[in-house]
């Protein structure tokens, strides 16, 4: 069996189960924030009854980030049902934007507080869930339904999926990142190419990926319609994992014998910094074949590029420089936004490096990754034209329905802000310093 199918089997509570097979599982922990929270609390009390109990108060979890900082009346409304639903059901992990258990993007936030553990289940009311699959556990993103569901059983109805192997060979040139890799394999078999099928990466390049390039990884496998991404656990996996909780777990690997849907190989060498071009992920070319493109914002932030190596990375290039158009940056946590007066790059920290390079930073959300109210952080306006570190190009996904958005690396993006035309970050990194 594949990682994710002796995942399900074990919480299935079955010693085999094979691709295609319909099985009850028993969930570890349920997810939601505050765009489908409130929906999914109403349906929990419509199908189980006003005075009903979730499962297993330990094992909800709810991370508002989306629409935080905002004076829209409906979002701080959505975020009241979600503080009267808390207390009422006693949950012990709700995330109260305002107070010191604030945290940030959900699924940043998750790894953070060690709610992903090896060889668990998890599901969240958001298609980015999958990025949890870097932890060798089974995340994946479900709708408000089958959450009300699972809020008050701990179990949902599951098909196997098939796995899908992607395997990137050789030592990655010290260019690329994650992002680059993943928007390469989504061009390559598009939006579509993994519809409800687990997407297994492996090979030198993958782990030699920190845990936050791995999650990158992870993140946007629902863009290629994939069901849930997964890398097999190891050292580094454990090193994160111990350092957040004391939780026990189980380690699943791939049997020599499992069987795959496909097998995709990639040589680490033969990739080269991708940009992915309105309106849709699988649009990827390499970034040098678009420098006749002039932006008018670059974005570094959001659950897949506001992660600390993003920064990191982004902070490389802009070390000693002056950026050319407005740069927005948003961590995606508090503790990430903390770690900018500690990270420090040439002996200059973070924050100083965005700050004397001219960008500015946002408080640690979601931000303008989806758009939100007028008053969003970041939000694309009318006829705007962006390169983001973010995980969607869709019409509208970042504001105005007149904007562009261009996906890429936050070297990428980075090298983009000091030209204001999007640049191949090669021009660059000859020359970057490199992270103390």
């Amino acid at each position: 069996m594949t990682i994710t199918e002796k995942i399900l089997a074990r919480h299935a509570g079955k010693s085999h189960v094979r691709a295609g097979d319909n099985i009850w599982i028993e969930v570890d922990v349920l997810m939601t924030h505050d765009v489908c929270g409130p929906p999914t609390i109403g349906i929990f009390r419509k199908q189980f009854g006003r005075n009903a109990k979730v499962w297993d108060p330990k094992k909800v979890v709810i991370i508002p980030d989306h629409y935080i900082f905002t004076s829209d009346t409906h979002a701080q409304r959505n975020i009241q049902v979600l503080r009267e639903f808390a207390k009422e059901q006693h949950l012990p992990h709700f995330y109260d934007p305002g107070t010191e258990t604030y945290k940030g993007v959900c699924h940043v936030s998750l790894a953070e507080e060690g709610f992903n553990l090896p060889g668990t289940v998890l599901f969240g009311t958001d298609s980015h869930t999958c990025t949890s699959g870097a932890f060798g556990m089974f995340g994946t993103g479900i709708g408000n339904t089958d959450a009300a569901f699972v809020m008050g059983t701990g179990k949902l109805w599951v098909k196997v999926p098939e796995t899908m192997k992607f395997v990137i060979e050789g030592e990655l040139p010290n260019y690329l990142m994650a992002k680059d890799i993943i928007l390469k394999i989504i061009s390559d078999i598009g939006v579509d190419g993994a519809t409800y099928k687990s997407m297994d990466f492996d090979g030198e390049g993958v782990f030699s990926l920190s845990m936050e390039e791995r999650m990158t990884l992870c993140n946007m496998v629902i863009e290629a319609g994939g069901k849930n991404g997964v890398i097999q656990a190891d050292d580094k996996t454990e090193a994160f994992v111990r350092s957040r909780t004391d939780r026990s777990y189980e380690i699943y690997q791939n049997d020599a014998d499992a069987a795959y849907a496909s097998i995709h190989i990639y040589q680490a060498s033969k990739l080269e910094p991708m940009v992915a071009k309105p309106f849709l992920p699988s649009n990827g070319v390499p970034a040098h074949t678009l420098s006749h493109v002039k932006v008018n914002q670059c974005y570094i932030g959001s659950c897949t590029g506001g992660k600390i190596t993003d920064f990191i990375a982004a902070a490389q290039i802009l070390h000693g420089q002056e950026v050319q158009v407005t740069t927005v940056i948003v961590p995606a946590t508090v503790e990430v936004n903390a770690k900018f007066d500690q990270e420090k790059v040439d002996g200059k920290t973070l924050r100083d490096i965005f700050t004397e390079a001219g960008a500015v930073i946002g408080d640690p959300s979601c931000a303008a990754c989806l758009g939100g109210p007028q008053d969003t952080f970041g939000r694309l306006n009318h006829d705007e034209i962006c390169i983001s570190t973010t995980n969607r190009n869709f019409p509208g996904r970042m504001g105005s329905k007149n904007s562009q958005t261009y996906l890429a690396s936050p070297y990428t993006v980075a090298a983009s802000a000091l030209t204001g035309t999007i640049t191949d970050p090669r021009e660059y990194l000859n020359t970057s310093s490199s992270s103390e």
